[in-house]
């Protein structure tokens, strides 16, 4: 289900908040547009009256808001205290963000949401927090209050996606140990986390968008579905294990370039944490995907009705071909 056109008001309100706070000069106009941006997302969650629909939108409005509240509370000490209201600053972000050790809220309030919204909620809404937590990292006890914030992030949706059949909490895990990355490529290079993001953004767009055409929501979903076949679970299978960084596919290459950057940094208990947990992530990306690939009979394949094929034709296609870039196109060696 997508939106109505009548909600494309609030999308634009909330690409508006972002804008806003991205480019303000201030942190009173930062402010304003994360709560505009908060605003203009609710109305997109309760789309249909339900009652996870109207929890996760309760649970997502109150961490927000908490989250807010410590931001506009922390300009009181920017007067006097600098680095406590920076410290302060940096909480609330990585709270609205949904890092370790602020995670709690992440994982539950995906689980109540539909795909299109837990696709908002694990990138379009991290990226205002993401570009104004980069402002901050201008000071080494900040960088280094991020970097600890990433390894806790990256242990955190490693081992927390383990044993998981909802396919929306895995999801969630695995935006937590996505943004470790991201928040390592911030305290070193913001062209690195722009990178990371992009890319992540186009490769959870593939997944998420086929979970959405298939309709399913958790592992056993996928098996019983109908809609399941062989180019659905192609894309699912390459979408997988891009997002999990297996190369030489598309989300392996802000991963490489990260890593050659932390090893001429020196950064190698850091880039310790971060390579062990992506593996962690990539057992469980197998738990979604070993099913399915031992129990298909091609045989199936050929009494699908045609709309099913025709319907994936062409999301099949810029699926299958956005992660192969990486195969396609060796781009690394331009970044060196």
């Amino acid at each position: 289900m997508m939106f109505p056109f009548s909600y494309f008001l609030f999308f634009f309100t909330l690409v508006l908040g972002i804008i806003i706070s991205i480019s303000s000069p201030s942190w009173f106009g930062a402010w304003i547009g994360l709560e505009l941006n908060l605003l203009s997302f609710i109305p997109l969650i309760t789309l249909k009256m339900n009652s996870y629909l109207s929890e996760a939108a309760l649970k997502y409005f109150l961490v927000q808001a908490l989250g807010s509240a410590l931001l506009i509370s922390s300009s009181l000490f920017f007067i006097s205290f600098l680095f406590f209201g920076s410290l302060c600053v940096l909480s609330a972000l990585l709270l609205k963000l949904g890092a370790a050790p602020f995670y709690f809220w992440f994982p539950q309030v995906m689980k109540g949401l539909m795909w299109p919204q837990a696709f908002f909620l694990a990138s379009v809404q991290k990226l205002a927090p993401l570009a104004l937590l980069s402002f901050l990292t201008l000071n080494s006890k900040v960088i280094l209050i991020v970097s600890l914030s990433a390894v806790m992030s990256a242990l955190t949706g490693a081992l927390g996606g383990l044993n998981l059949m909802n396919l929306r909490e895995i999801i969630a895990f695995s935006s937590i140990n996505h943004l470790s990355w991201m928040l390592m490529a911030i305290s070193i290079n913001d062209t690195l986390w722009i990178l990371y993001y992009t890319i992540y953004f186009l490769v959870l767009l593939s997944i998420v968008s086929t979970f959405h055409k298939i309709k399913a929501s958790s592992i056993s979903n996928i098996l019983q579905s109908s809609r399941a076949n062989s180019s659905n679970k192609l894309s699912i299978s390459l979408s997988l294990f891009s997002l999990g960084g297996l190369p030489p596919l598309t989300g392996f290459i802000p991963k490489w370039v990260l890593i050659q950057v932390m090893l001429n940094l020196h950064l190698f208990a850091t880039l310790f944490f971060l390579l062990f947990s992506s593996l962690l992530t990539l057992y469980y990306y197998l738990r979604i995907l070993t099913p399915f690939i031992l129990l298909f009979n091609p045989l199936m394949s050929t009494n699908m009705k045609n709309k099913h094929s025709m319907s994936t034709n062409h999301l099949f296609s810029s699926s299958i071909y956005f992660n192969l870039i990486g195969i396609l196109f060796p781009i690394y060696p331009i970044f060196f």
